[in-house]
This record gives C-alpha cells, sequence and structure tokens, in this order.
C-alpha cells in the first residue's frame, strides 16, 4: 500500500485510534485494514444490536402497561421505579418540553436509553419484585430455567458493553469471543419474539464478515492504492 495515502488517513483519523491496531508493530497495510475489518464487524452487528434494544423497550413498556394498568406506567407507584429511573424520566420529559413536543406515553419511552430498560433486570428490581416478573413476561419463549433475573442482568449486560463499544466507534476485532455474543443477541431476541429472530438472522452479515477476515480489506487497499 502507498505509504503517503496511509499518513493522509492516519492524519484524518488521529494516530491514537489507528494505535489501537498496530499494537503488534503491524505493517501500515494491515494496521488499516484491521481498521476497516472493525468498521465491517460492527457495521454487521449494528441491525441486530438494534433489534434486541428495540424489541426489549417494546416488550417492557407493554408487560408494565398491563400491570399497571395504564400506558403511563412510569408515573404508577406500581412500577416501583428506582430513583435513578425516575431520574431518566424526568429528564425525558424535560427533553420533550424543551422541543416542545406533547409528553405522550410514545415519546417518553422512546426518549429512555437503553440502559434504563436493562436496569429492570439489575439487583435494585430484585426486592421490589418487578425483575422477576419481567424475567417471565417479557421473555416468553425462553427456556424456564434461563427466565431467572440474575442470568438475564449479565446476558443484557454483556449486550450493553458490546453495544456501547460498536455505536461509539471502539474497537472489538479482538475479542475472540464476538461469535457468541453474536449468538447470545439472536438467542435473546427469538426470547421475545421468534418472527424478529428470523427477521433479524435473514439480514445478518456478521458470520460472513468475521469468516472471511481481513484478507478482502487488504486486497482492497494493495488494489487501490498500491506501493508503486
Amino acid at each position: 500500500m502507498n505509504p503517503a495515502f496511509f499518513q493522509e488517513i492516519e492524519g484524518i483519523l488521529h494516530t491514537e485510534r489507528i494505535d489501537a491496531y498496530r499494537q503488534d508493530g503491524a505493517d501500515q497495510q494491515s494496521t488499516l485494514a484491521r481498521y476497516l475489518l472493525n468498521m465491517a464487524l460492527s457495521e454487521a452487528l449494528y441491525p441486530t444490536l438494534q433489534f434486541s434494544e428495540i424489541a426489549l423497550r417494546n416488550a417492557v413498556h407493554r408487560e408494565l402497561a398491563n400491570r399497571c394498568q395504564t400506558e403511563a406506567w412510569y408515573d404508577s407507584p406500581q412500577a416501583r421505579l428506582t430513583s435513578w429511573q425516575c431520574d431518566k424520566v424526568t429528564e425525558a420529559k424535560d427533553t420533550l418540553r424543551r422541543l416542545h413536543k406533547p409528553l405522550s406515553s410514545g415519546r417518553i419511552i422512546a426518549e429512555l436509553n437503553f440502559g434504563f430498560w436493562t436496569g429492570f433486570f439489575n439487583n435494585p428490581h430484585a426486592r421490589t419484585g418487578i425483575g422477576s416478573y419481567l424475567s417471565r413476561t417479557t421473555f416468553p419463549h425462553a427456556p424456564s430455567s434461563e427466565q431467572v433475573q440474575a442470568k438475564l442482568a449479565r446476558r443484557w449486560q454483556n449486550i450493553r458493553d458490546l453495544r456501547n463499544r460498536v455505536f461509539h466507534h471502539e474497537r472489538i476485532l479482538h475479542w475472540r469471543d464476538l461469535e457468541t455474543r453474536h449468538q447470545t443477541i439472536l438467542e435473546i431476541i427469538g426470547w421475545m419474539s421468534p418472527q424478529l429472530r428470523d427477521l433479524s438472522a435473514s439480514l445478518d452479515r456478521f458470520t460472513q464478515v468475521r469468516q472471511d477476515g481481513l484478507t478482502p480489506w487488504l486486497d482492497k487497499l494493495h488494489n487501490n492504492w498500491p506501493a508503486s
């Protein structure tokens, strides 16, 4: 690969970001190919991660609306929200007010972040009973042995860790358990909706990108920006 081309790219993307891909002293072409492969893996994971987040949000919303007998369950004492979750609901409402948008339940639900929803499976909700309730009702297609709050909390924490790295453009290339994490996401989507899991799988390109590895990116760099 043309070294002048690499230097230009390195200057734009920032040396520290590129350094993460050449810690073993890799040459310029391999370093940039790793960066591109990492981007491709993140892109390939995005639909599955998005489906899991949206499915969880909507499933929890549905079950808590049924439990509290109101679409505005986040205002009901029966929801047993933690103080942190109450703060997030207040922030969501404040954001909508600033944007001069109505405080409809749909808008408030959409404004709450992923951590709010996965928080229902954390320890505080083991004491409120909400965690146990949602572990059963939100995942109707899961084996009974997996409808356990502590197990679901670990699963969602792992998904959140991967999701945050993907969405913040961080390195995941070196994670040896990426295939397992990917399958875990598809599995938990299937526990909420087998149909959505099938749709996720039909769009999924992660396995192919992972299997192809560096070769397509090395070839692309060599063919388009040769050293000569």
